[in-house]
């Protein structure tokens, strides 16, 4: 990559987004038949599946906690998500986003309600490019509302940071190289804006914070009206089929009625 790229000069990013524009985002809900809730989300290049089982019991039996439900979360990446080939089975970095992760959900979900048990979400990346993170963070929180699980708030998040000389938003794998370049993946629960989940890779200046802080929340919202969005089209288009469904009941009833009169006609003819 260019070192002489800036984004000051240029003022637009090097996949042609503005600073404070996110990759493309889409949401589905209700993909996995057997998981109790669960999700399948593009964000950029990123694809990743979030299912959720629980509350169930707890294995090991001692790590079960008798005032509330432990969720415990699974991050894998397959082998072919990157370009260089990802030696199979967990590592140091898939551990530590996994509990980074289990402790996001666990302020977002009335873990309280159910002790002694524990939920599993299990998430997924099948391509990757920047922001995995945060990505299966998204999906993970809509797979528990899809559950049923009772929240407080769906977690919302997103990567803030500086590339090239400007603070930019959602940054790609490219951005994420530079030489100047601060990662910093944040999550809130967007109604109280309660931050559950801060991590930056880099230095950044008072007042560099202080815009970035502004632009993650920002994000993380915009983000959350997705996260509406795939929920309410789930239950639209099943309330959509249940109307199909019975209207066509109601029309192989008409027509089962109508047989049964033609031949009641026929009998009495005889």
């Amino acid at each position: 990559m260019d070192r002489k790229i800036d984004y000051k000069k240029t003022k637009k990013r090097l996949d042609g987004r503005k600073m404070d524009e996110t990759r493309p985002l889409s949401i589905k809900t209700g993909v996995i038949e057997n998981a109790d809730g669960s999700a399948y989300l593009e964000w950029g290049q990123n694809k990743i599946y979030a299912a959720v089982y629980g509350p169930r019991e707890v294995l090991p039996k001692h790590s079960a906690d008798p005032l509330r439900s432990v969720i415990k979360v699974e991050y894998r990446m397959t082998s072919f998500s990157v370009p260089q080939r990802k030696r199979p089975g967990p590592n140091r970095r898939d551990q530590e986003i996994s509990k980074v992760l289990g402790e996001a959900l666990s302020r977002a979900v009335f873990v309280e309600q159910f002790p002694n048990t524990e939920i599993g979400v299990y998430v997924e990346v099948v391509d990757a490019n920047a922001g995995s993170r945060v990505a299966c963070l998204t999906a993970a929180s809509v797979a528990l509302a899809d559950a049923g699980m009772p929240m407080r708030d769906m977690v919302a998040a997103t990567g803030v940071g500086k590339a090239y000389g400007e603070l930019v938003i959602d940054l790609n794998k490219d951005e994420e190289d530079a030489p100047d370049a601060v990662d910093i993946p944040i999550a809130i629960l967007p109604n109280s804006e309660e931050i559950v989940l801060l991590q930056m890779d880099g230095l950044l200046t008072r007042k560099e914070w202080d815009a970035i802080a502004k632009l993650g929340i920002k994000g993380c919202k915009q983000v959350y009206e997705i996260q509406k969005k795939a929920l309410v089209e789930k239950f639209e288009l099943s309330e959509a089929k249940g109307k199909s469904q019975v209207a066509k009941e109601k029309t192989v009833k008409k027509k089962t009625v109508k047989k049964t009169v033609k031949k009641v006609k026929k009998w009495e003819t005889l």
